[in-house]
């Protein structure tokens, strides 16, 4: 989905924000989102200082992800950097893409950490959540759960199963989480991707999905994005 938009944009995406871009064309993903659309360059270190067209749960999982993504992984985020800008939408659609994002973590995140943990069963409840309520349940059973075994562990001095059970505790906490706050949805997928080849390419499909719920943003001609990223290149004035 991504592949190659890191060359055509001209770009690289860093973690953290930046006062403004340097010579490589450095910045997070929502900054860059703000430049190839044209408007003010800002400095973004929440989602809550995005423009307003911007939405604010998938902002917020945006910079989640790029904040948490190795340096080697985060360009699968360039082809985002077209789509952010215009995403805004009704505050019933917003809602709906928070509980998206907290659910597919559930369904499709923390499953194969479960199974690695030796925790099929909680792996085959959390994959067959039929709605938000139902992963938000599985969700706390493997919160509690994965605590439970990581203290079991620690006292045995098992310390890899204690952590891949940490690991447990800390991605089902954050999907907890993720239900009232989005970029809570993005550390699911950083306590996963240690353990579970893939998370990262899954995390960035998660993303893709939720931004077709609703009107979807308007399409930014990739000529034009990468000409407004090359003249912010070249620095103020």
């Amino acid at each position: 989905m991504a592949a190659g938009f890191e060359h055509i944009l001209n770009w690289r995406l860093l973690a953290g924000s930046h006062d403004f871009p340097g010579p490589d064309g450095g910045t997070c993903i929502n900054e860059a989102a703000i430049v190839a659309a044209g408007l003010p360059y800002r400095a973004i270190r929440a989602s809550a200082e995005c423009p307003p067209c911007f939405s604010r749960p998938l902002a917020a999982y945006a910079l989640g992800l790029n904040d948490a993504m190795p340096d080697a992984e985060r360009p699968r985020l360039m082809a985002f950097v077209l789509r952010l800008a215009g995403s805004a939408d009704a505050p019933a659609i917003e809602a709906a893409r928070v509980k998206f994002l907290a659910q597919a973590s559930v369904q499709r995140l923390l499953p194969p950490l479960l199974d690695h943990a030796g925790l099929p069963a909680l792996a085959a409840r959390c994959e067959g959540a039929r709605d938000a309520q139902a992963a938000l349940a599985a969700a706390r059973t493997a919160a509690w759960e994965g605590g439970a075994r990581a203290q079991a562990a620690s006292q045995r001095g098992r310390w890899v199963q204690g952590a891949r059970a940490s690991a447990v505790a800390r991605a089902a906490s954050a999907a907890v989480a993720a239900f009232t706050d989005a970029r809570c949805a993005a550390e699911v997928a950083e306590g996963v991707a240690p353990f579970v080849e893939g998370s990262w390419a899954a995390a960035a499909a998660i993303l893709d999905e939720a931004l077709e719920l609703g009107g979807g943003a308007p399409a930014i001609d990739t000529d034009l994005a990468r000409r407004r990223l090359d003249a912010a290149r070249a620095g103020p004035g």
